[in-house]
Protein backbone atom coordinates (compact mmCIF):
# COMPACT_ATOMS: atom_id res chain seq x y z
CA UNK A 1 0.00 0.00 0.00
CA UNK A 2 1.72 3.27 -0.78
CA UNK A 3 0.58 6.83 -1.56
CA UNK A 4 -3.15 8.35 -1.15
CA UNK A 5 -4.21 4.44 0.14
CA UNK A 6 -2.93 4.97 3.26
CA UNK A 7 -4.33 8.21 4.29
CA UNK A 8 -7.51 7.76 6.52
CA UNK A 9 -10.19 11.01 6.51
CA UNK A 10 -10.63 10.92 10.64
CA UNK A 11 -14.01 12.44 11.20
CA UNK A 12 -14.19 12.88 14.88
CA UNK A 13 -14.86 16.53 14.76
CA UNK A 14 -17.65 15.87 13.47
CA UNK A 15 -20.70 17.23 15.42
CA UNK A 16 -18.31 17.03 18.33
CA UNK A 17 -14.62 17.01 19.88
CA UNK A 18 -14.08 13.70 19.78
CA UNK A 19 -15.96 11.35 22.19
CA UNK A 20 -16.50 13.49 24.62
CA UNK A 21 -20.22 14.63 25.23
CA UNK A 22 -19.55 18.15 27.25
CA UNK A 23 -18.28 19.18 23.21
CA UNK A 24 -21.07 18.13 21.23
CA UNK A 25 -22.01 20.67 19.33
CA UNK A 26 -17.91 22.34 19.28
CA UNK A 27 -16.98 20.58 16.19
CA UNK A 28 -17.82 20.82 12.52
CA UNK A 29 -21.20 21.35 11.19
CA UNK A 30 -22.84 19.43 8.68
CA UNK A 31 -22.22 21.65 5.54
CA UNK A 32 -17.87 22.33 7.08
CA UNK A 33 -18.13 18.21 7.58
CA UNK A 34 -19.28 17.56 4.08
CA UNK A 35 -16.74 20.31 2.34
CA UNK A 36 -14.09 17.86 4.51
CA UNK A 37 -15.34 14.76 3.20
CA UNK A 38 -15.54 15.79 -0.73
CA UNK A 39 -12.01 17.55 -0.93
CA UNK A 40 -10.68 14.06 0.35
CA UNK A 41 -12.96 11.94 -1.54
CA UNK A 42 -11.74 14.26 -4.82
CA UNK A 43 -7.90 13.84 -3.39
CA UNK A 44 -8.89 9.78 -3.88
CA UNK A 45 -8.83 8.85 0.24
CA UNK A 46 -11.33 5.91 0.11
CA UNK A 47 -11.15 5.11 4.08
CA UNK A 48 -12.94 7.39 6.58
CA UNK A 49 -12.62 6.73 10.30
CA UNK A 50 -15.62 7.57 12.80
CA UNK A 51 -16.61 5.77 16.35
CA UNK A 52 -20.22 5.60 17.46
CA UNK A 53 -19.36 8.41 20.18
CA UNK A 54 -18.09 10.70 18.38
CA UNK A 55 -19.89 14.15 18.31
CA UNK A 56 -22.31 11.81 20.15
CA UNK A 57 -23.28 9.72 17.38
CA UNK A 58 -23.74 13.60 15.10
CA UNK A 59 -20.39 11.99 13.27
CA UNK A 60 -21.97 8.99 11.92
CA UNK A 61 -25.17 10.57 10.87
CA UNK A 62 -23.65 13.19 9.01
CA UNK A 63 -21.37 10.31 7.20
CA UNK A 64 -24.42 8.59 6.53
CA UNK A 65 -26.50 11.86 4.91
CA UNK A 66 -22.96 12.39 2.61
CA UNK A 67 -23.52 8.60 1.62
CA UNK A 68 -26.86 8.87 1.29
CA UNK A 69 -26.03 11.89 -1.34
CA UNK A 70 -22.90 11.07 -2.60
CA UNK A 71 -23.49 7.37 -3.13
CA UNK A 72 -19.97 6.57 -3.10
CA UNK A 73 -18.47 3.58 -4.78
CA UNK A 74 -15.29 1.71 -2.72
CA UNK A 75 -15.76 3.41 0.25
CA UNK A 76 -14.18 1.84 3.32
CA UNK A 77 -15.72 2.42 6.91
CA UNK A 78 -14.14 2.17 10.06
CA UNK A 79 -16.74 2.93 13.54
CA UNK A 80 -15.64 2.01 17.38
CA UNK A 81 -17.65 1.21 20.43
CA UNK A 82 -16.86 1.52 23.90
CA UNK A 83 -17.99 5.34 25.13
CA UNK A 84 -21.71 6.53 26.09
CA UNK A 85 -23.21 7.92 22.90
CA UNK A 86 -26.08 10.61 24.91
CA UNK A 87 -26.00 11.72 28.01
CA UNK A 88 -27.10 8.91 30.91
CA UNK A 89 -26.27 5.36 27.90
CA UNK A 90 -24.17 3.08 29.24
CA UNK A 91 -20.69 2.12 28.15
CA UNK A 92 -18.23 -0.36 27.75
CA UNK A 93 -18.12 -3.87 25.66
CA UNK A 94 -20.36 -6.39 27.26
CA UNK A 95 -21.72 -8.34 24.33
CA UNK A 96 -25.59 -7.57 24.55
CA UNK A 97 -24.22 -3.77 24.33
CA UNK A 98 -21.88 -4.17 21.96
CA UNK A 99 -24.29 -6.04 19.64
CA UNK A 100 -26.97 -2.66 20.33
CA UNK A 101 -24.20 -0.47 19.32
CA UNK A 102 -23.09 -1.96 16.50
CA UNK A 103 -26.48 -2.08 15.10
CA UNK A 104 -26.73 1.84 16.21
CA UNK A 105 -23.99 2.45 13.73
CA UNK A 106 -25.52 0.67 10.93
CA UNK A 107 -28.32 2.77 11.37
CA UNK A 108 -26.81 6.09 11.58
CA UNK A 109 -24.44 5.47 8.70
CA UNK A 110 -27.34 4.24 6.44
CA UNK A 111 -25.58 1.08 5.43
CA UNK A 112 -25.76 -2.95 6.17
CA UNK A 113 -21.98 -3.76 6.75
CA UNK A 114 -18.99 -1.59 8.75
CA UNK A 115 -16.09 -3.11 7.34
CA UNK A 116 -13.62 -2.56 10.18
CA UNK A 117 -15.03 -2.75 13.78
CA UNK A 118 -12.62 -2.05 16.56
CA UNK A 119 -12.83 -1.82 20.01
CA UNK A 120 -12.15 1.93 21.10
CA UNK A 121 -10.34 1.01 24.12
CA UNK A 122 -9.85 -1.54 26.97
CA UNK A 123 -13.25 -2.09 29.28
CA UNK A 124 -11.93 -3.56 32.76
CA UNK A 125 -15.37 -4.62 33.33
CA UNK A 126 -16.14 -7.12 31.11
CA UNK A 127 -13.58 -10.29 29.83
CA UNK A 128 -11.75 -9.45 26.66
CA UNK A 129 -12.80 -12.82 25.36
CA UNK A 130 -16.42 -12.12 25.44
CA UNK A 131 -16.01 -9.12 23.74
CA UNK A 132 -14.22 -10.42 21.00
CA UNK A 133 -16.87 -13.58 20.58
CA UNK A 134 -19.22 -11.36 20.26
CA UNK A 135 -17.48 -9.15 17.40
CA UNK A 136 -16.90 -12.55 15.65
CA UNK A 137 -20.66 -13.48 15.87
CA UNK A 138 -21.02 -10.21 14.60
CA UNK A 139 -18.85 -11.31 11.70
CA UNK A 140 -20.30 -14.22 11.09
CA UNK A 141 -23.47 -12.32 10.50
CA UNK A 142 -22.64 -10.53 7.92
CA UNK A 143 -23.06 -6.71 9.99
CA UNK A 144 -19.31 -5.99 10.10
CA UNK A 145 -16.23 -6.93 8.10
CA UNK A 146 -13.03 -7.22 10.33
CA UNK A 147 -12.40 -7.05 14.39
CA UNK A 148 -9.37 -4.40 15.59
CA UNK A 149 -8.64 -2.92 18.73
CA UNK A 150 -7.59 1.09 19.51
CA UNK A 151 -5.28 2.69 22.14
CA UNK A 152 -3.84 -0.75 23.57
CA UNK A 153 -0.88 -2.02 24.58
CA UNK A 154 1.82 -4.95 23.60
CA UNK A 155 0.11 -6.56 26.77
CA UNK A 156 -3.56 -6.13 25.43
CA UNK A 157 -2.56 -6.62 21.61
CA UNK A 158 -0.66 -9.96 22.85
CA UNK A 159 -4.15 -11.46 24.13
CA UNK A 160 -6.64 -9.73 21.72
CA UNK A 161 -4.08 -11.89 19.54
CA UNK A 162 -4.19 -15.60 20.99
CA UNK A 163 -8.33 -14.62 21.52
CA UNK A 164 -9.31 -13.78 17.91
CA UNK A 165 -8.19 -12.55 14.04
CA UNK A 166 -6.98 -9.24 15.11
CA UNK A 167 -6.91 -7.25 11.76
CA UNK A 168 -6.01 -3.45 12.86
CA UNK A 169 -4.20 -2.03 15.41
CA UNK A 170 -5.02 1.86 15.84
CA UNK A 171 -3.10 3.54 18.36
CA UNK A 172 -1.52 7.15 18.55
CA UNK A 173 1.78 7.51 17.29
CA UNK A 174 3.74 10.69 16.40
CA UNK A 175 7.33 12.02 16.70
CA UNK A 176 5.69 12.73 20.50
CA UNK A 177 4.38 9.66 20.90
CA UNK A 178 6.59 6.90 20.08
CA UNK A 179 6.24 3.99 23.03
CA UNK A 180 4.54 1.74 20.08
CA UNK A 181 7.98 1.44 18.84
CA UNK A 182 8.66 -1.13 21.75
CA UNK A 183 5.94 -3.49 21.88
CA UNK A 184 3.13 -2.81 19.69
CA UNK A 185 4.57 -2.26 16.05
CA UNK A 186 6.46 -5.58 16.37
CA UNK A 187 3.78 -7.05 17.69
CA UNK A 188 1.47 -5.99 14.65
CA UNK A 189 4.82 -6.91 12.38
CA UNK A 190 4.88 -10.21 13.39
CA UNK A 191 1.22 -11.24 13.27
CA UNK A 192 0.47 -9.88 10.25
CA UNK A 193 -1.86 -6.68 11.59
CA UNK A 194 -2.12 -3.95 10.22
CA UNK A 195 -0.70 -0.13 12.00
CA UNK A 196 -3.21 2.73 11.68
CA UNK A 197 -1.68 5.38 13.36
CA UNK A 198 -3.67 8.24 14.55
CA UNK A 199 -2.70 12.34 15.57
CA UNK A 200 0.05 12.45 13.71
CA UNK A 201 0.52 16.45 14.59
CA UNK A 202 0.01 15.11 18.29
CA UNK A 203 -2.81 17.75 18.60
CA UNK A 204 -1.36 20.49 16.59
CA UNK A 205 1.88 20.39 18.85
CA UNK A 206 4.11 19.11 15.38
CA UNK A 207 2.38 21.60 13.11
CA UNK A 208 3.86 24.46 14.94
CA UNK A 209 0.24 25.50 16.21
CA UNK A 210 1.04 26.37 19.77
CA UNK A 211 3.97 28.70 20.62
CA UNK A 212 6.26 29.42 23.62
CA UNK A 213 4.48 32.28 25.94
CA UNK A 214 1.73 32.78 23.90
CA UNK A 215 -1.97 32.27 24.24
CA UNK A 216 -3.70 28.89 22.50
CA UNK A 217 -5.60 29.17 19.55
CA UNK A 218 -9.37 29.74 20.17
CA UNK A 219 -10.90 26.49 18.90
CA UNK A 220 -7.72 24.57 19.19
CA UNK A 221 -7.36 21.21 20.95
CA UNK A 222 -5.13 23.01 24.12
CA UNK A 223 -8.65 25.20 24.49
CA UNK A 224 -11.47 22.16 24.12
CA UNK A 225 -9.60 19.62 24.97
CA UNK A 226 -6.29 20.17 26.95
CA UNK A 227 -5.57 16.93 29.34
CA UNK A 228 -3.90 14.58 26.49
CA UNK A 229 -1.79 16.97 25.81
CA UNK A 230 -1.03 18.14 29.47
CA UNK A 231 2.70 16.38 28.69
CA UNK A 232 4.25 18.53 26.40
CA UNK A 233 4.11 21.83 28.01
CA UNK A 234 7.38 21.77 28.24
CA UNK A 235 10.56 23.32 27.07
CA UNK A 236 12.24 20.69 25.29
CA UNK A 237 9.06 20.14 22.85
CA UNK A 238 9.00 23.75 22.04
CA UNK A 239 12.04 23.65 20.82
CA UNK A 240 12.29 19.90 19.14
CA UNK A 241 9.26 21.70 17.21
CA UNK A 242 11.14 24.66 16.91
CA UNK A 243 13.96 23.11 15.19
CA UNK A 244 11.25 20.78 13.08
CA UNK A 245 9.96 24.00 12.04
CA UNK A 246 13.56 25.31 10.47
CA UNK A 247 13.59 21.97 8.20
CA UNK A 248 10.60 22.80 6.37
CA UNK A 249 6.90 23.22 7.22
CA UNK A 250 6.46 20.59 10.28
CA UNK A 251 2.93 19.49 10.04
CA UNK A 252 4.41 18.40 6.37
CA UNK A 253 7.41 16.63 7.90
CA UNK A 254 6.08 15.48 10.66
CA UNK A 255 2.96 13.29 8.66
CA UNK A 256 6.13 12.40 6.28
CA UNK A 257 8.25 11.16 9.45
CA UNK A 258 4.99 8.55 10.20
CA UNK A 259 4.71 7.45 6.93
CA UNK A 260 7.66 6.81 6.16
CA UNK A 261 7.78 4.08 9.16
CA UNK A 262 7.40 0.90 7.16
CA UNK A 263 5.44 -1.12 9.95
CA UNK A 264 2.97 1.95 9.75
CA UNK A 265 0.22 0.74 7.09
CA UNK A 266 -2.37 4.10 7.66
CA UNK A 267 -2.32 7.46 9.28
CA UNK A 268 -5.69 8.78 10.19
CA UNK A 269 -5.42 12.75 9.58
CA UNK A 270 -8.60 14.50 11.49
CA UNK A 271 -8.79 18.05 9.99
CA UNK A 272 -10.53 20.94 11.20
CA UNK A 273 -10.52 22.66 7.26
CA UNK A 274 -9.49 22.22 3.55
CA UNK A 275 -6.84 23.65 4.06
CA UNK A 276 -5.60 21.38 6.62
CA UNK A 277 -5.17 18.50 4.27
CA UNK A 278 -2.59 20.33 2.02
CA UNK A 279 0.52 19.38 3.94
CA UNK A 280 -0.63 15.52 3.81
CA UNK A 281 -1.05 15.82 0.52
CA UNK A 282 2.39 17.45 0.39
CA UNK A 283 3.82 14.61 3.37
CA UNK A 284 2.61 12.00 0.64
CA UNK A 285 5.11 13.21 -1.76
CA UNK A 286 8.23 14.11 0.75
CA UNK A 287 11.10 12.19 1.57
CA UNK A 288 12.49 12.64 5.05
CA UNK A 289 15.83 11.98 7.13
CA UNK A 290 13.58 9.69 9.61
CA UNK A 291 16.43 9.23 11.70
CA UNK A 292 17.76 12.50 11.59
CA UNK A 293 13.74 14.03 12.62
CA UNK A 294 14.18 10.77 15.32
CA UNK A 295 16.91 12.40 16.72
CA UNK A 296 15.10 16.55 17.43
CA UNK A 297 12.39 13.94 19.74
CA UNK A 298 14.62 11.28 20.79
CA UNK A 299 13.69 12.09 24.75
CA UNK A 300 10.03 11.18 23.73
CA UNK A 301 10.18 7.44 23.49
Amino acid sequence: MSGIERIVLGCGNFGGVGSALSLVGHGEGVHEAFELMDVAWAHGVRRFDTASSYGGGRSEQTIGAWIRGRRPDGLTLTSKAFHPVREGDDAGLAPARLRRVVHESLERLGVERIDRYLIHERDPATPLAETLAALEGLVEEGVIGTIGVSNVDGAYLAEAVALAPIALVQNEYSLLVRHDERDVLPLCAEHGISFEAFSPLAGGWLAGKYRRGEAFPPGSRMTLRPDPYADFLRDEVYDAVHELARRGDPATLAVAWVLANPLVSTVVVGPRRPAHLDPVWAALDERVERDELTELFAWSR
